[in-house]
């Protein structure tokens, strides 16, 4: 019987310290984290090996629910697949476990809650960011590409796929900046 920690933050600027500290205070042999969004099980090579490598008996923690996922139907599959394979799920915050059935039950429940507080705060985000261009205030999401140098490395003769690859986006993205140009495209500038 192992105790398994998982640890988890949606980015990289985030620290993993405290969940970290958490799980080795409880005990657990083995800690895996990462820092991947939990909206989805896509690119969370950590949280694949913790269920590969769970046995009958062992216990998987984490600090709170939401670091298993953040949609209610994802962390109940995973926590049925960790009881298919006869292992249990422990949260540190509140403590609640698998291990009877009254703690499947909260778990259900707060994994219901949480999901529905995340889109409580889209909702208000979503009408912050409306109510900021009524008031002529909102600027829009921080631009992440260097558009000049798209558009330069377009008018050198740079095909989109060299130029999505050198600022690291897709090629896809190469298209909307350069329709947002007054260049058309496939002209490379002035002749």
């Amino acid at each position: 019987m192992a105790r398994i920690g998982y640890a988890r933050v949606s980015t990289a600027d985030q620290d993993l310290e405290t969940q970290l500290g958490r799980l080795k205070a409880e005990g657990c042999e083995v800690i895996r984290s990462e820092k991947v969004s939990g909206g989805s099980r896509d690119g969370r090579t950590e949280l694949a090996t913790v269920l590969d490598f769970l046995r009958p008996g062992d216990e998987l923690l984490v600090t709170r629910l939401d670091r298993l996922g953040r949609d209610t139907r994802d962390v109940l599959n995973l926590i049925y697949e960790c009881e298919q394979k006869g292992a249990f799920v422990t949260v540190l915050d509140p403590h609640v476990s698998t291990r009877g059935e009254m703690g499947h039950i909260v778990l259900t429940v707060l994994g219901m809650v949480a999901q529905m507080e995340r889109r409580f705060i889209k909702d208000r985000q979503r009408d912050g960011i409306e109510q900021a261009k009524r008031d002529g205030v909102y600027k829009g999401g921080k631009q992440r590409l260097d558009y000049n140098r798209v558009f330069q490395m377009h008018s050198d003769g740079k095909r989109p796929s060299e130029i999505a690859n050198a600022v690291g986006c897709s090629r896809m993205q190469v298209y909307r900046i350069l329709q947002t140009s007054t260049l058309p495209l496939g002209k490379t500038g002035p002749s």
